[in-house]
């Protein structure tokens, strides 16, 4: 099995209702995200997915929600967070956003990370 993960960052506040402690108030993070890929097979060039495209549909997504306040995200007319965007959401976000921007990345994206510090990090897997 071949794995491969890349990395990027954006910031954004956010505020947690029914969190019943500081983090009900405004704050903002500077997020990293990783993201990882899993396949049996490579392509022709020997890659199991090309970086370059990978990197750029990822940025895609964190342009979306960088420098944003989370709780104003609407997309239809629904909010995304449901007024409570914690990392967790955040990761299921972030992972199927991805494969709305490539199909390709359907059947080899498995996993997304999203620290809102260095020691505290949110896993969505499928």
């Amino acid at each position: 099995m071949y794995k491969v993960r890349i990395e990027d960052s954006f910031a954004a506040a956010h505020f947690l209702r029914d969190y019943h402690g500081k983090c009900e108030n405004l704050h903002g993070h500077n997020y990293k995200v990783y993201v990882y890929l899993k396949g049996e097979n490579l392509n022709e060039g020997g890659m199991l997915y090309d970086f370059t495209y990978l990197k750029k549909d990822l940025k895609t997504v964190l342009d979306k929600i960088d420098h944003t306040n989370l709780n104003d995200l609407t997309e239809n007319g629904k909010e995304v967070f449901d007024q409570n965007p914690s990392a967790e959401r955040i990761a299921k976000y972030i992972f199927d956003k991805l494969i709305e921007a490539s199909e390709n990345l359907n059947s080899l994206l498995y996993r997304v990370d999203v620290f809102e510090t260095e020691k505290n990090r949110a896993t969505y897997e499928r």
